[in-house]
């Protein structure tokens, strides 16, 4: 059974950087996410950067929250360099939160 980009997305809203205050979907993190209809998830995210403290917190979060839905078979998480992360990846909902608006 495929599990539903909604869900896979509402999951990932649930997983924040601990040094930022919007979850990772908001902060722009998050690349790509699809699953097959076998419930394998996969996903392709970055970092804020290369020497993030948080570098294996964050993708197991996104593994455990992933992992919590009920038709998900098996969890991947990729993490990529390119493109690189920079603010301007942050949704206008992430830029409220951190006062950014413009």
């Amino acid at each position: 059974m495929t599990v539903e980009r909604e869900q896979i997305m509402n999951a990932l809203k649930q997983c924040y950087d601990p040094e930022i205050p919007i979850n990772i979907v908001d902060l722009g993190l998050i690349y790509d996410a699809q699953s097959d209809t076998e419930g394998n998830v996969a996903v392709k995210m970055t970092l804020t950067a290369q020497g993030c403290p948080s570098a294996l917190a964050i993708p197991e979060q996104v593994r455990a929250r992933i992992a919590s839905i009920a038709e998900v078979r098996d969890v991947k998480v990729e993490i990529v360099w390119e493109p690189a992360w920079d603010p301007s990846r942050i949704t206008p909902e992430g830029r409220k939160v951190l006062g950014l608006e413009t």
